[in-house]
């Protein structure tokens, strides 16, 4: 068997790493790097290209270089996110024949797992050349080469880096703030055991957003002392972007920076050249916002946890924007104590996953990894309300299970239809898959059993299944997100369900009041039907009032009207039953057919 690596796939860079003689190692890359630019260039005769040339081919081929790819992985093409992100790279971000984000080379389309995967590949290689006596990744997977042993997020990787050796209990905070994405975990550090006790973060929120921001002033300079537009010029704009990118790494150590860029534009006049000097205080300012939008998912987690600031014994930093002495000051002042400094923010994801593979294979002392679920998954059920399983935040491996039922008299299938969210009503939630149980055996509403299972693995892949209990048929379905759990931001959809909290409760009170109402007509109609000539004309003809009262209310949608007339039809429809019974002792004995006979 080769060795288990750890690979990092970041939005900007990305790291290998594997454990030797039980220590995590990282491995240099072919020029000597400890990361390399997750960034990958194809040339006009088709060659391909990866890493640190891909990156400087990028100035001179903007459109044919692609960055940040990590930002499109599992977005639909009119999402916000996609759009915001195609008009600010030099290279075309298009619309696939799936309907999600791509991006066009040429002639060529080429999908964010596509791209990702030729990143991969490089890691592969970088590996394997490392050492290829010791064989340290021959596995061969589908797209890169490699077999997938494991999948942890990158801040529970990060604190098995730190904390691998730990044996005093501890809480800590992971605070992994990259080039297309910000995390935050709570997890607790115990005799070998990581339990993360909640997540939280922006998927669409990372290094690249201070970069595009600094761009956006650098070209509001030179617009407003040379009266050229360099937005609409691709070649320019990434020749602002590699600057911008370069300005900010120096500010992180010095206090003001020199920007230079000869020849950028030209006009009747001549060549025009960019030149001015960037202080470290013109960058907080520009940039505070964005760093300030990764408080709310800090606190969005402690509350999920819940614990307090002061309870946190340790935060790490990770990623490579968290560098920036500016973010080290916001998460201080958030927390009231200093960030740990011990592990490097570039390379932590790769060595903390290189131990739990080494861990895995038995190579260095296991440890017990308990990860959670981000967003809460279940089912739509009647009315189209969402029907929770499997809260957020809960720890997995996980499963859950419930019983759910028919509402249609012989119904012949099931549809289960699989969500993920934290809205009430199942259309304002992520649909993950649909499936059907079938056939079933014909029976009235209500008589079916279907029991329908979540089991969700330690890689967050979700199985679902739905048995009929009357008859062991069974159905199942597995679920395998492309990027994390969901397409959009996590913080953005617990955001959304948290403003349309009071709205969405109403939405649900009234489809299960509309639920409860149907439910009532149905037995109230069959009990009409079943026992018309053994009750009083009254009593039924007071019934079939009030039963079409609640189906006048029901269409109106009105709901204290359905609520009332619910009440009405309740006590109408004792009276049947009261009719029934009302003469009958129910106390008196009941004689067996034997002791009759006697």
């Amino acid at each position: 068997m080769g060795k288990i690596i750890g690979i990092d796939l970041g939005t900007t860079n990305s790291c290998v790493a594997f454990v030797d003689n039980g220590e995590p190692q990282v491995i240099p890359n072919a020029e000597g790097s400890r990361t390399t630019p997750s960034v990958v260039s194809f040339s006009k005769d088709g060659e391909r290209r990866v890493g640190s040339v891909a990156k400087r081919q990028g100035v001179t081929n903007p459109e044919t270089t692609v960055f940040a790819i990590k930002r499109l992985m599992g977005l639909a093409f009119d999402a916000e996110p996609a759009q915001k992100h195609a008009r600010v790279v030099p290279y075309r971000v298009v619309e696939s024949t799936r309907g999600d984000a791509a991006v066009q080379i040429e002639d060529h389309q080429y999908s964010p797992p596509e791209i990702s995967a030729m990143i991969l590949d490089k890691m592969r290689e970088v590996a394997e050349s490392f050492d290829a006596q010791r064989s340290a990744t021959i596995a061969a997977g589908k797209i890169a080469g490699l077999n997938v042993r494991r999948i942890i997020n990158e801040p529970t990787a990060a604190a098995l880096a730190y904390g691998f050796k730990e044996k005093e209990g501890k809480r800590v905070a992971v605070y992994d703030l990259g080039g297309g994405t910000f995390d935050i975990s709570i997890l607790e550090i115990s005799n070998g055991v990581f339990s993360v006790k909640s997540t939280a973060g922006d998927t669409h929120l990372g290094g690249e957003d201070l970069d595009n921001a600094l761009v956006e002033e650098l070209a509001r300079r030179f617009e407003d002392s040379s009266g050229i537009n360099l937005r609409e010029d691709r070649v320019a704009l990434q020749r602002l972007k590699e600057q911008a990118e370069k300005a900010k790494h120096e500010l992180s150590s010095s206090l003001s920076t020199e920007i230079n860029l000869p020849f950028i534009a030209a006009d009747e006049s001549g060549p025009k050249h960019l030149e001015t000097k960037l202080k470290r205080s013109e960058l907080e300012i520009l940039v505070s916002e964005i760093i300030d939008q990764t408080l709310g998912p800090c606190q969005q987690a402690l509350d999920d946890a819940g614990v307090k600031r002061e309870d946190i014994d340790e935060i790490l930093l990770v990623g490579g924007q968290s560098r920036m002495p500016m973010v080290q000051s916001k998460v201080a002042d958030f927390f009231g104590k200093q960030p740990h400094k011990g592990v490097n923010p570039d390379e932590v994801v790769a060595m903390g996953a290189a131990l739990q593979g080494a861990a895995l294979v038995g190579d260095v002392e296991e440890v017990l990894l308990l990860d959670v679920t981000p967003l809460s998954l279940g089912v739509e059920t009647g009315g189209g309300v969402f029907y929770k399983l499997i809260p957020r935040n809960t720890t997995v491996p996980t499963r859950s299970k419930e019983i759910f039922t028919t509402s249609v008299d012989n119904q012949s299938f099931v549809p289960i239809h699989v969500l993920q969210g934290e809205r009430d009503m199942a259309e304002d939630n992520k649909s993950l898959a649909k499936f059907e149980l079938a056939p079933i055996l014909p029976a009235p509403r209500g008589v079916p059993e279907i029991e329908v299972t979540f089991d969700i693995d330690a890689d967050g892949v979700v199985n679902v299944s739905a048995k009929d209990l009357g008859t062991s048929r069974e159905q199942n379905i597995r679920v395998v997100a492309s990027s994390g759990l969901t397409e959009e931001d996590i913080e953005r959809i617990i955001g959304e369900a948290d403003a349309y909290k009071t709205s969405d409760q109403k939405r649900r009170d009234l489809a299960e009041l509309r639920n409860a109402a149907e439910a009532l007509l149905y037995t109230s109609e069959r009990a009409v039907a079943e026992c018309r000539e053994l009750v009083p004309e009254e009593v039924i003809a007071q019934v079939e009032a009030d039963v079409e009262a609640l189906h006048v209310c029901i269409d109106e949608g009105d709901a204290i009207a359905i609520k009332d007339a619910l009440e009405t039809l309740e006590l109408s429809a004792y009276k049947i039953a009261e009719a029934m019974y009302g003469n009958v002792d129910l106390d008196a004995p009941v004689e067996s057919e034997a002791q009759s006979d006697s």
